[in-house]
């Protein structure tokens, strides 16, 4: 795992905090900011039978989603004068589905910053700790 204090202690967090940016897919999907400092992010999604699949499962998409927030948000952690960004790559492997009901927790970590770029790694988890994806990803920033 990304961090070191377990996922139960983010699932027992109620309190999200307000995104540093508005960005309505993320408000409409429901996915809450629990914290971002130092380079590290995470973010949560409460699984509603919208972000399921045909197999009642979670949507790749969903997962890819809160991967993409959670590495852009703990790499622009870094430099809060940095403005939005945008995913230049990402690539996501996928261990084991998400299934309906769970809380998801994705979290981000930037191994590496530049002025206008970060370097980042993220994963899911549910509320059992399963990992369920892992991504890397790098993200570029445009000034504020």
């Amino acid at each position: 795992m990304i961090f070191p204090h377990k996922v139960e202690y983010v699932v027992r967090m109620t309190q999200s905090i307000a995104f540093p940016i508005d960005i309505p897919f993320i408000k409409d999907l429901g996915v809450e900011l629990i914290s971002a400092e130092n380079g590290r992010a995470v973010v949560a999604l409460d699984l509603a039978p919208r972000h399921l699949n045909s197999w009642s499962v979670a949507h790749g998409g969903v997962l890819m989603t809160l991967l993409d927030v959670a590495m852009a948000v703990a790499g622009r952690s870094l430099d809060h004068a940095a403005g939005g960004g945008v995913t230049v790559e990402m690539k996501t492997s996928f261990v084991q589905p998400a299934n309906a009901g769970t809380r998801l927790i994705a979290t981000g970590h930037a191994f590496h910053r530049t002025s206008t770029m970060a370097f980042c790694d993220g994963e899911v988890r549910d509320t059992d700790d399963r990992l369920l994806a892992k991504s890397m990803g790098t993200f570029k920033y445009r000034p504020a």
